[in-house]
């Protein structure tokens, strides 16, 4: 009966009376006041929030809608992130997190560390919803180095190579000169600021281990540096580089070491510039170590370092003995060993370090082989070279610890270069070889010799390579000269071509069964047009020599200081590359 009345109602026209007076207990004035508040709340908040988006926070609801409908004039790709950041559950998330922080934005805050500033053409909406970590960089040795404890320079460019010694790259776009300026930003200053740092932490006793630099190195107290170091001189290409300025050089005091031979010694000569002995060799996927004089002395101790060839590792042996010396703070315990003065008129020369137990050597034997003389049935005599002979004092350094050996500069003299009737093999004369084929042969003698008479387990050898000679105008006899250089060759286009001789040697090396250290500094000399003693290679000159001075130059051995203690740092690294023994590690 009810069901028919409300059926009979509704059909008669009367559904608002009914609704009217089921409703009416609900709809007092107060509460209907309250009901238009909420959608007027609600209806306002939205329109603010489409049309007025905080710029502190990330972008609520109606700005992703907007971005989204506008996305047609922008990349799939833009399109791609705006949807995702809508419908993303992160994003989702961070939109009741915004529009929240627009009503109570000191309720809460993200802590963000070491974000680096924002870019100014980086759009607000993206700026605060990452943490931008800080770069990173990482030196050769393969040790971290965050910005905010050795900030290195960036994009730093110089016109001048005179007083930062970095090369004009210009042309490649000052991407190789950024390079070079991280390079030396590392190495110069990053032992200052490992050891500020260090300075300021000593005293707390719940520090980490910290870093501290060896030789330019970074090592960790640890010794896992050590390892570092080795593994990157062990990858590292040390020959492939090029000379920086570096006004902590040169690495002992010029006019110091009474050792230099009168041909060297540059400086007491009278040579008025002095900036071929600020500069040092810088490899281009490493640093190379400074040279640390008692370090080396440490590696060498109980041992004998033997140089063997010509006047060119005379240069390099006198080099060494220098920086040696100079380390060492009781001078009267360095001697040579048979008390001579002079070191001219003999073959062989040993210095003594006493306090170490070690000697450093030298012998002469400008081809390796033997120098010969020829008899003929009439008695007379010729000089030869024994091209099947090694040289008469091996016997005297085959048990040494560590073996340098070369030679080069001989072969172009006179007899060698024309080869007639001077080549001898048993008692065959040649009446004419070729000079690269007697090399060949020269050199293949001195390998069997090494490979039969030198122990691998005890021995080092190395062989360093030919050394450059930048003689203008005529050669090393006849008016070649080079004293108005003072600046090395800086465009590689001007450098020589790779010496035929370097070519013989690697493809004999290649057949010998011994391990052969290969200090490959032809092209690194060939920089070097600055270095040599031109002029400065003696104070008293003959009456012919002041007549024409120019005439008698020497542009083939080098100034000491200068270039062959480049060559002795290459040594020293070569020797942390291949330890003789567990303690040849670089010092903590």
């Amino acid at each position: 009966m009810v069901e028919a009345t409300k059926s009979q109602m509704i059909s008669n026209g009367s559904l608002s009376t009914y609704l009217k007076s089921n409703l009416s207990l609900f709809c007092t004035r107060r509460s209907k006041a309250f009901v238009y508040g909420i959608m007027f709340i609600f209806v306002a908040l939205s329109v603010f929030l489409a049309f007025s988006p905080s710029s502190s926070s990330s972008s609520p609801w109606f700005m992703n809608v907007f971005t989204l409908t506008t996305s047609n004039t922008s990349s799939s790709t833009t399109a791609m992130t705006t949807s995702s950041s809508i419908f993303s559950d992160q994003s989702y998330r961070s939109q009741f997190s915004s529009i929240f922080s627009h009503f109570f934005p000191n309720s809460s805050r993200t802590p963000y560390l070491n974000v680096s500033p924002p870019s100014q053409s980086t759009p607000s909406r993206l700026q605060n919803t990452t943490a931008f970590p800080p770069p990173i960089s990482i030196i050769p040795n393969g040790t971290i180095i965050h910005p905010q404890e050795h900030p290195i320079p960036q994009n730093k460019t110089t016109n001048s190579t005179s007083g930062s010694g970095f090369s004009e790259r210009n042309r490649s776009g000052g991407k190789e000169e950024d390079k070079i300026v991280r390079e030396k930003a590392v190495s110069s200053n990053f032992t200052a600021s490992l050891s500020k740092k260090h300075s300021s932490q000593k005293n707390t006793s719940a520090a980490p281990a910290m870093n501290k630099a060896v030789n330019g190195t970074a090592v960790t107290e640890s010794g896992k540096g050590k390892g570092d170091l080795i593994e990157s001189l062990v990858n590292c290409e040390i020959y492939d580089g090029e000379w920086v300025r570096d006004d902590s050089y040169p690495l002992y005091k010029p006019g110091s070491c009474s050792l230099i031979d009168e041909q060297f010694n540059c400086y007491l000569n009278g040579r008025p510039d002095s900036d071929y002995q600020k500069l040092r060799w810088m490899p281009k996927g490493c640093i190379l170590p400074r040279l640390n004089g008692s370090h080396m002395l440490e590696l060498l101790r109980g041992k004998r370092l033997v140089f063997v060839g010509d006047s060119l590792n005379r240069n390099m042996w006198e080099s060494l003995f220098c920086i040696l010396r100079n380390s060492v703070k009781d001078k009267s315990k360095v001697y040579e060993a048979f008390g001579r003065h002079h070191f001219r008129t003999e073959a062989s020369y040993s210095f003594v370090f006493e306090d170490y137990k070690c000697t450093v050597e030298f012998f002469a034997s400008p081809f390796l082989v033997r120098q010969w003389e020829a008899t003929y049935e009439n008695g007379t005599k010729k000089e030869t070279l024994r091209l099947d002979l090694i040289g008469e004092s091996s016997d005297q350094f085959k048990t040494a610890d560590i073996i340098v050996f070369n030679t080069g500069h001989w072969w172009t003299h006179e007899k060698t270069s024309l080869g007639k009737d001077y080549y001898q093999e048993g008692s065959h004369v040649y009446g004419e070889l070729n000079v690269v084929e007697a090399f060949r042969r020269a050199l293949t003698t001195w390998a069997r010799w090494v490979d039969a008479n030198v122990n691998p387990s005890k021995t080092h050898v190395l062989f360093r390579g030919y050394s450059a000679s930048h003689f203008s105008g005529g050669q090393w006899n006849s008016g070649g000269q080079c004293n108005s250089e003072t600046q090395p060759i800086k465009n590689e286009t001007y450098l020589t071509g790779y010496p035929w001789k370097m070519k013989v040697f690697e493809s004999v090396m290649k057949g010998m069964r011994t391990k052969v250290s290969y200090l490959n500094i032809t092209r690194i000399t060939d920089y070097r047009k600055d270095g040599h003693p031109s002029v400065y290679r003696k104070q008293n000159l003959s009456d012919e020599e002041w007549r024409s001075p120019l005439r008698y130059q020497d542009c083939s051995h080098w100034c000491l200081p200068g270039v062959p203690d480049t060559w002795n740092e290459l040594l020293y690294a070569e020797l942390l590359r291949k330890p003789l023994q567990p303690r040849l590690q670089p010092p903590t």
